[in-house]
């Protein structure tokens, strides 16, 4: 566990009451810790450097369980890559505009005004702010539960990379029968501080089958509108009908369908609006209506997500990296378009954008929870 000198006692003292560390010497930041459901279906790997998942296997149509994240076999490559692989994402996911906001947020907030907090410049040639700079996928965290299904990580985030307060947050990750597994974090503020968190999850679903990219998994997501952005990917402010363009994919389509459509297509990397749902109970906070679906005929796998979160980034990734050996390397890179990052998220700068009525700002009274639940099956 990583403690400021300047972490109020109250916060050190009850954090270290809620959460029964586990020994620091049966863990360090790289050390690969392996959840495996029950039955057989699912088996994970996560590390402390940024609560990683580091592998996740399961199941194709011929019952063999094949890993579908990308990753490294190294774990000390980890700690050098900069494309966020399968890592927690905080305090602020996604980008914020001029790495400057307020409290209360404001439309433009002046750089010398009052209240208002300064984030690393990390993006756009220093114009922008990218998943808050060095943020929590690039942090140690620390091992505070584990079971043979399950594994909860603890990390105290004070003040970091200029936002105001300390976020004590737990992420706990764990695996069922039938192939489930499950992400949940949880948050708590010592003053008023913005928060948005995503888990920076890549897919590929065929990668042990021979798949070099993506193009061919078929993705659905029920979402009428997207978040326009400009060129620097930053929010206009503005809501787009997906209707008729390459981001409409409530009825399915092929990811490299656009590609097909359109030669000066030049690939996703965009946050689309989830349509609201209230249909069907909910488990953990999460309904049982599947927001996304991503499949791949190759493998036979399908993955279907529900999450509680209002928005979905959708990143098509040419990463250029190493393979696992298990996925032909590491002499044979992940080349372009290789995977796809399917990110559960709130609305991007929301915390520069106050007409869209997001609330994204937590506080002692308001602690903040994000829960997603990502089901693999075999469709033959």
């Amino acid at each position: 566990m990583r403690f400021s000198f300047y972490t109020p006692a109250y916060l050190l003292f009850a954090s270290l009451a809620a959460f029964p560390v586990l020994s620091a010497t049966s863990f360090s930041p790289l050390d690969i810790t392996t959840i495996a459901a029950p039955d057989g279906s699912i088996k994970a790997g996560f590390m402390a450097f940024g609560a990683t998942l580091t592998k996740l296997l399961v199941k194709n149509k011929h019952g063999k369980l094949v890993d579908v994240v990308p990753g490294f076999d190294n774990t000390s490559h980890w700690v050098t890559d900069g494309n966020h692989i399968n890592g927690c994402i905080g305090r602020y996911a996604n980008r914020i505009k001029n790495g400057t906001f307020s409290i209360p947020i404001t439309k433009y907030p002046q750089p010398d005004g009052p209240n208002v907090y300064h984030t690393p410049l990390n993006d756009h040639n220093g114009e922008d702010t990218l998943h808050s700079g060095v943020g929590w996928d690039l942090r140690n965290w620390t091992v505070v539960d584990l079971s043979a299904t399950s594994v909860k990580y603890l990390r105290i985030d004070d003040a970091e990379n200029g936002f105001p307060g300390i976020v004590n947050v737990t992420v706990t990750y764990s695996v069922e029968d039938r192939g489930v597994l499950s992400m949940s974090i949880h948050a708590t503020a010592s003053e008023k501080t913005p928060i948005m968190v995503t888990h920076h999850d890549y897919f590929n679903l065929c990668l042990q089958d021979g798949c070099d990219d993506v193009l061919e998994h078929k993705m659905q997501i029920f979402a009428s509108r997207r978040i326009e952005v400009d060129g620097d990917a930053i929010p206009t402010g503005n809501l787009v009908d997906v209707s008729g363009t390459p981001y409409d994919f409530r009825a399915g389509r092929a990811l490299g369908a656009a590609f097909e459509e359109d030669r000066d297509f030049l690939g996703y990397d965009n946050a689309l609006i989830y349509d609201k749902s209230e249909t069907g109970e909910k488990k953990s906070g999460v309904s049982n209506v599947v927001r996304t679906t991503l499949s791949s005929d190759v493998s036979g796998i399908q993955l279907d997500i529900r999450s509680d979160q209002p928005a979905v980034q959708v990143y098509l990734a040419s990463l250029n990296l190493p393979r696992k050996e298990v996925h032909g390397g590491p002499e044979k890179k992940y080349g372009d378009r290789s995977t796809v990052a399917i990110e559960q998220e709130g609305w991007i700068d929301a915390i520069n954008t106050p007409e869209w009525n997001q609330n994204q700002i937590y506080s002692p009274e308001r602690p903040f929870n994000w829960n997603t639940v990502y089901t693999f099956s075999v469709v033959r």
